[in-house]
C-alpha cells in the first residue's frame, strides 16, 4: 500500500514542469528584494506579501494544471486496472494517492519556504510565528483543493475539471464576502443561498491569515486552532465522499 504513495511521489518528482515552476517561483521570491529596494517605505511588507503570494500562486497553478491530471493518467494509461487487481481496497488507493501528493507538496513548499526565509533575513524582515502559520495554512488550502480535485475527477472530464477547480478556488476565497453581502441585502433567498455555499465550498478566506500579519499585533491562538480544525474536518469529509463515489465507479476495459 505504501508503494502507491511512493510511486505517486516519484512520478511527481519526475515531472519537468514541477521544476520549472519551482525555479520560477524561487526567482520571483528573490525578485521581491529588488522590488523592496525600489520602495521608500514598507519594504518589509513588500517582501513578505510578495513571497507568500508566490508560494501560493505557483503551487495553485501546479495543482490545477499538472497534478489535477493524476487520476486521469492512471485511468487512460490503464494502470488503475493493474493496481486494483491486486489485494488492495479502493479506499486505500485514494488515500495513498492523496498521501503521495501531500508529501511532494510538503517537500516543495518546505524548500521554497527556506528560500523565502533567506529573503526575509536579507531584507531584515523579522520572521514571526504568524508567517510560519501563514505558510501552513497555504499548504492546507492547496491539499484541500487537491482533495476536491480528486473528488471531482471521479465523475468529471479533464477539461471541465480544470475549469471547475479554478472557479472553486476563487469562490472559496469569496464565501465570507458573499455571506456578508447577502445578510446586508436582507433577502431571505440570498441569505440561505450564501449559507449553502458556505457549507459546500471551503472558506479559504478564513485560512488566509497572511493578510492579518501586518494588520494586527497579535492573532488570537483560538482563531488558529478553530480554523485548523475546520480545515482538517473539511478535508476528511471530502476524502470520505471521494472514497464513496470511487467505490461505486465502474471502469471499462
Amino acid at each position: 500500500m505504501f508503494n502507491i504513495a511512493f510511486a505517486t511521489f516519484r512520478e511527481l518528482t519526475r515531472n519537468k514542469v514541477l521544476y520549472i515552476i519551482l525555479l520560477f517561483g524561487l526567482a520571483l521570491i528573490f525578485f521581491s528584494l529588488f522590488l523592496s529596494s525600489l520602495s521608500l517605505w514598507e519594504t518589509n511588507k513588500i517582501v513578505l506579501d510578495f513571497g507568500l503570494a508566490m508560494i501560493e500562486i505557483f503551487w495553485f497553478i501546479t495543482v490545477i494544471f499538472v497534478w489535477s491530471q493524476l487520476l486521469f493518467r492512471e485511468i487512460d494509461g490503464r494502470n488503475i486496472y493493474l493496481i486494483l487487481s491486486k489485494p488492495i481496497a479502493r479506499y486505500e488507493f485514494i488515500l495513498w494517492k492523496f498521501l503521495g501528493f501531500s508529501s511532494i507538496l510538503f517537500v516543495a513548499i518546505l524548500f521554497q519556504s527556506i528560500i523565502f526565509f533567506i529573503t526575509l533575513f536579507l531584507s531584515k524582515t523579522p520572521l514571526t510565528i504568524w508567517i510560519i502559520f501563514s505558510i501552513i495554512f497555504i499548504y492546507l488550502k492547496l491539499i484541500i483543493l487537491f482533495a476536491l480535485i480528486l473528488f471531482l475527477s471521479t465523475f468529471m472530464s479533464s477539461i471541465l475539471l480544470i475549469i471547475i477547480s479554478i472557479l472553486i478556488y476563487f469562490t472559496a476565497h469569496s464565501v465570507s464576502t458573499i455571506i456578508d453581502l447577502a445578510i446586508k441585502s436582507n433577502n431571505t433567498f440570498f441569505i440561505y443561498l450564501s449559507k449553502f455555499l458556505g457549507v459546500i465550498f471551503p472558506n479559504f478566506e478564513s485560512l488566509n491569515i497572511k493578510n492579518l500579519v501586518w494588520t494586527i499585533q497579535n492573532i488570537d491562538p483560538k482563531f488558529i486552532v478553530i480554523n485548523l480544525i475546520y480545515a482538517l474536518v473539511y478535508l476528511i469529509v471530502i476524502l470520505i465522499f471521494t472514497i464513496f463515489i470511487f467505490n461505486k465507479k465502474e471502469f471499462e476495459n
